[in-house]
C-alpha cells in the first residue's frame, strides 16, 4: 500500500502548483482548465489511501455522485435547487449540462469534511452538524473563485442564500448516509485533503 505520507505531499504539491499556476497571468488558463484534473486525481487519492476495502465505500462513493449529479441537474435545469445558475467551460466534459466531475465533488467533500468534524467531536450527531457546517463554509469560499474562473455562473452575478442553505441540506444527507454505512476510518490524507483545499480557496479568494 502507498505510505499515507506520500499521499499527503502529494495533495499539497498538486494543489500549491495549481494555486502559482492560477496566479501566474501566464499560465493561469491552461491551470483552470486542468481543475477537472485536480478534482479527478484527489478522487484517486482518497481511494488509495482508504485502509478498508470495503464495497459498500466504492457503492458510497458511487452514490454520492449520482446524488451530486442529481442535484446539480435539478438546479441548473429546474432552479428549484441552489438558485439559477449555469456551467461555464472549465470543469472539463459535461453531460447534460453538468460536468462529470462534479459529483466527484461531493464524495471528496463529503468525506474529507467528515475526517475533520470526527477529529473534533465523537458525538455523533455532533460531527454531522460539524460536517455540514464545513461542507457550507467550504462552498462560501469555492463560490467567488467559480464565477471568476468560469467554472459555474450566477444569475445577475450575485451568489444567492438559498445555495447556502441548499448545500447544508445536501450536505447533510451525505453526511448522513456516511455515518449511517459507518464507513469512516482515522485517515490523515482525508484531513489533508480538506485542510489543503481549504486554505487554497482562501488563497484564491484573497489573491485571484
Amino acid at each position: 500500500m502507498i505510505k499515507k505520507a506520500y499521499l499527503q505531499a502529494l495533495i499539497v504539491i498538486f494543489y500549491a502548483v495549481g494555486t502559482v499556476g492560477i496566479l501566474l497571468p501566464e499560465t493561469r488558463e491552461l491551470f483552470l482548465k486542468l481543475t477537472f484534473f485536480n478534482l479527478a486525481l484527489s478522487f484517486v487519492i482518497i481511494m488509495l489511501a482508504r485502509d478498508q476495502r470495503r464495497k459498500d465505500f466504492y457503492l458510497f462513493l458511487a452514490a454520492s455522485w449520482l446524488v451530486g449529479f442529481a442535484v446539480e441537474w435539478i438546479g441548473i435545469h429546474t432552479g428549484l435547487l441552489f438558485g439559477s445558475y449555469s456551467y461555464g467551460e472549465n470543469l472539463g466534459l459535461k453531460f447534460l449540462g453538468i460536468p462529470l466531475v462534479i459529483g466527484l465533488n461531493w464524495g471528496l467533500v463529503t468525506i474529507s469534511a467528515a475526517a475533520i468534524a470526527n477529529r473534533i467531536s465523537k458525538n455523533k450527531k455532533w460531527v454531522l452538524i460539524i460536517a455540514t457546517l464545513l461542507m457550507v463554509a467550504l462552498d462560501f469560499l469555492i463560490e467567488p473563485v467559480a464565477m471568476k474562473s468560469d467554472f459555474w455562473t450566477w444569475e445577475n452575478g450575485v451568489i444567492p442564500l438559498y445555495n447556502y442553505l441548499c448545500w447544508g441540506l445536501v450536505g447533510l444527507f451525505l453526511q448522513i448516509a456516511f455515518q449511517k454505512t459507518s464507513l469512516w476510518e482515522e485517515n490523515k490524507v482525508n484531513d489533508t485533503l480538506f485542510i489543503t483545499m481549504f486554505v487554497f480557496f482562501i488563497i484564491l479568494n484573497f489573491s485571484f
